[in-house]
Protein backbone atom coordinates (compact mmCIF):
# COMPACT_ATOMS: atom_id res chain seq x y z
CA UNK A 1 0.00 0.00 0.00
CA UNK A 2 1.47 3.21 -1.01
CA UNK A 3 2.19 5.36 1.63
CA UNK A 4 -0.02 8.19 1.95
CA UNK A 5 -2.91 5.81 1.44
CA UNK A 6 -1.76 4.41 4.91
CA UNK A 7 -1.63 7.45 6.65
CA UNK A 8 -5.14 8.64 5.34
CA UNK A 9 -6.14 5.17 6.77
CA UNK A 10 -5.46 5.65 9.92
CA UNK A 11 -6.39 9.14 10.37
CA UNK A 12 -9.94 7.94 9.06
CA UNK A 13 -10.07 4.89 11.08
CA UNK A 14 -8.88 7.12 14.33
CA UNK A 15 -11.24 9.90 13.46
CA UNK A 16 -14.33 7.18 13.23
CA UNK A 17 -13.19 4.76 16.27
CA UNK A 18 -16.40 6.35 18.26
CA UNK A 19 -18.75 5.98 15.62
CA UNK A 20 -17.41 2.58 14.84
CA UNK A 21 -17.30 1.36 18.41
CA UNK A 22 -20.93 2.51 18.77
CA UNK A 23 -22.00 0.57 15.74
CA UNK A 24 -20.27 -2.36 16.59
CA UNK A 25 -22.30 -2.10 19.53
CA UNK A 26 -25.15 -1.93 17.96
CA UNK A 27 -24.61 -4.64 15.82
CA UNK A 28 -23.83 -7.03 18.93
CA UNK A 29 -27.44 -6.13 20.18
CA UNK A 30 -28.81 -7.26 17.52
CA UNK A 31 -28.20 -11.09 18.04
CA UNK A 32 -29.84 -14.41 17.75
CA UNK A 33 -32.46 -12.88 20.01
CA UNK A 34 -33.67 -10.03 17.34
CA UNK A 35 -37.29 -10.81 16.64
CA UNK A 36 -37.61 -11.40 12.82
CA UNK A 37 -40.84 -11.69 11.34
CA UNK A 38 -42.87 -11.24 14.35
CA UNK A 39 -45.70 -9.32 12.97
CA UNK A 40 -49.01 -10.09 13.88
CA UNK A 41 -51.60 -11.15 11.34
CA UNK A 42 -53.03 -8.10 9.97
CA UNK A 43 -49.43 -6.44 9.15
CA UNK A 44 -47.82 -10.20 8.04
CA UNK A 45 -51.44 -9.83 5.60
CA UNK A 46 -49.93 -6.74 4.13
CA UNK A 47 -46.46 -7.81 3.88
CA UNK A 48 -47.29 -10.50 1.41
CA UNK A 49 -50.96 -9.57 0.02
CA UNK A 50 -49.27 -8.74 -3.13
CA UNK A 51 -47.37 -11.72 -3.25
CA UNK A 52 -47.86 -15.05 -6.20
CA UNK A 53 -49.32 -18.00 -4.28
CA UNK A 54 -46.54 -19.71 -3.83
CA UNK A 55 -44.64 -16.48 -2.26
CA UNK A 56 -47.50 -15.99 -0.23
CA UNK A 57 -47.17 -20.21 0.86
CA UNK A 58 -43.15 -19.70 1.29
CA UNK A 59 -43.45 -16.77 3.22
CA UNK A 60 -46.01 -18.08 5.28
CA UNK A 61 -43.58 -21.02 6.04
CA UNK A 62 -40.52 -18.67 6.95
CA UNK A 63 -38.94 -18.93 3.95
CA UNK A 64 -36.15 -16.83 2.93
CA UNK A 65 -37.70 -13.34 1.89
CA UNK A 66 -35.38 -11.08 0.26
CA UNK A 67 -35.98 -7.30 0.03
CA UNK A 68 -34.97 -4.84 -3.18
CA UNK A 69 -34.12 -1.32 -2.84
CA UNK A 70 -33.97 -0.20 -6.63
CA UNK A 71 -32.38 2.69 -7.69
CA UNK A 72 -34.13 2.25 -10.92
CA UNK A 73 -35.67 5.35 -13.17
CA UNK A 74 -35.62 5.89 -17.05
CA UNK A 75 -33.46 8.98 -16.85
CA UNK A 76 -29.99 7.08 -16.35
CA UNK A 77 -28.19 4.96 -18.32
CA UNK A 78 -26.17 3.77 -15.78
CA UNK A 79 -29.44 2.17 -14.30
CA UNK A 80 -31.56 1.07 -16.96
CA UNK A 81 -30.25 -2.68 -16.06
CA UNK A 82 -32.39 -2.22 -12.83
CA UNK A 83 -35.20 -2.05 -14.62
CA UNK A 84 -35.20 -5.91 -15.47
CA UNK A 85 -33.10 -7.18 -12.20
CA UNK A 86 -36.10 -7.48 -10.09
CA UNK A 87 -37.78 -9.88 -12.08
CA UNK A 88 -34.88 -12.18 -13.20
CA UNK A 89 -34.02 -12.15 -9.68
CA UNK A 90 -37.63 -12.84 -8.25
CA UNK A 91 -37.87 -15.39 -10.62
CA UNK A 92 -34.30 -16.92 -9.81
CA UNK A 93 -35.29 -16.75 -6.18
CA UNK A 94 -38.17 -18.69 -6.70
CA UNK A 95 -36.18 -21.21 -8.73
CA UNK A 96 -34.08 -22.34 -4.90
CA UNK A 97 -37.06 -22.01 -2.64
CA UNK A 98 -36.76 -17.82 -1.68
CA UNK A 99 -38.98 -15.38 -2.16
CA UNK A 100 -38.23 -11.84 -2.73
CA UNK A 101 -39.97 -8.43 -2.63
CA UNK A 102 -39.87 -5.39 -4.11
CA UNK A 103 -39.50 -3.15 -0.97
CA UNK A 104 -39.02 0.39 -2.58
CA UNK A 105 -37.42 2.44 -5.47
CA UNK A 106 -35.06 5.51 -4.26
CA UNK A 107 -34.73 8.58 -5.79
CA UNK A 108 -31.54 8.60 -8.12
CA UNK A 109 -30.25 12.09 -9.80
CA UNK A 110 -27.31 12.43 -11.77
CA UNK A 111 -24.78 15.77 -11.21
CA UNK A 112 -23.59 15.27 -14.82
CA UNK A 113 -27.28 15.34 -15.84
CA UNK A 114 -28.25 18.63 -13.73
CA UNK A 115 -25.12 20.74 -13.83
CA UNK A 116 -26.00 24.44 -14.81
CA UNK A 117 -30.01 23.65 -13.90
CA UNK A 118 -32.14 24.27 -11.91
CA UNK A 119 -31.91 22.09 -8.85
CA UNK A 120 -28.19 20.76 -9.07
CA UNK A 121 -27.63 22.25 -5.53
CA UNK A 122 -29.74 18.92 -4.75
CA UNK A 123 -27.11 16.44 -5.83
CA UNK A 124 -25.70 16.44 -2.11
CA UNK A 125 -28.66 16.50 -0.72
CA UNK A 126 -30.05 13.64 -2.62
CA UNK A 127 -27.96 10.84 -0.56
CA UNK A 128 -29.78 12.01 2.69
CA UNK A 129 -33.21 11.21 0.93
CA UNK A 130 -32.25 7.90 -0.18
CA UNK A 131 -30.45 6.92 2.98
CA UNK A 132 -33.93 7.80 4.59
CA UNK A 133 -35.79 6.08 1.66
CA UNK A 134 -34.00 3.17 1.94
CA UNK A 135 -35.02 3.27 5.67
CA UNK A 136 -38.50 3.46 4.76
CA UNK A 137 -37.99 0.40 2.48
CA UNK A 138 -36.54 -1.71 4.82
CA UNK A 139 -38.31 -1.25 7.92
CA UNK A 140 -41.07 -3.87 7.59
CA UNK A 141 -39.34 -6.44 9.40
CA UNK A 142 -40.24 -8.99 6.43
CA UNK A 143 -37.02 -9.37 5.08
CA UNK A 144 -33.81 -11.87 5.95
CA UNK A 145 -31.39 -10.19 3.60
CA UNK A 146 -31.61 -7.05 1.41
CA UNK A 147 -30.27 -6.53 -1.92
CA UNK A 148 -29.50 -2.91 -2.78
CA UNK A 149 -29.42 -1.99 -6.70
CA UNK A 150 -27.59 1.45 -7.43
CA UNK A 151 -24.63 2.97 -8.74
CA UNK A 152 -22.81 6.15 -8.20
CA UNK A 153 -20.19 8.36 -5.57
CA UNK A 154 -23.72 9.76 -4.21
CA UNK A 155 -26.62 6.87 -4.45
CA UNK A 156 -24.44 3.88 -3.00
CA UNK A 157 -23.44 5.69 0.01
CA UNK A 158 -26.84 6.51 0.82
CA UNK A 159 -28.36 3.21 -0.05
CA UNK A 160 -25.35 2.22 2.60
CA UNK A 161 -26.31 4.76 5.35
CA UNK A 162 -29.80 3.23 4.74
CA UNK A 163 -29.06 -0.50 5.07
CA UNK A 164 -26.95 -0.24 8.24
CA UNK A 165 -29.91 1.07 10.36
CA UNK A 166 -30.44 -2.48 9.87
CA UNK A 167 -27.72 -4.25 11.27
CA UNK A 168 -29.08 -7.40 11.61
CA UNK A 169 -29.84 -7.79 7.19
CA UNK A 170 -27.09 -8.91 5.34
CA UNK A 171 -27.06 -6.47 2.48
CA UNK A 172 -25.75 -7.39 -1.07
CA UNK A 173 -24.95 -3.80 -3.93
CA UNK A 174 -25.67 -5.42 -7.53
CA UNK A 175 -23.70 -3.41 -9.57
CA UNK A 176 -25.56 -2.23 -13.31
CA UNK A 177 -22.37 -2.55 -14.78
CA UNK A 178 -19.69 0.12 -16.55
CA UNK A 179 -21.16 3.13 -16.67
CA UNK A 180 -19.86 4.16 -20.57
CA UNK A 181 -20.36 7.59 -21.98
CA UNK A 182 -21.58 8.59 -25.13
CA UNK A 183 -18.58 9.98 -27.69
Amino acid sequence: MHDMVSVVTQRIAERSRTLRTKYARRIDDFDESFPRKTLNCTNLAHGIAACDAVSKERMLDSRTNIGIVSTYNDLLSAHQPYQSYPDLIKQTALEIGAVVQFAGGVPAMCDGITQGEVGMELSLFSRDVIAMATAVALSHNLFDAVLCLGICDKIVPGLLIGALSFPQLPVIFVPGGPVVQAK
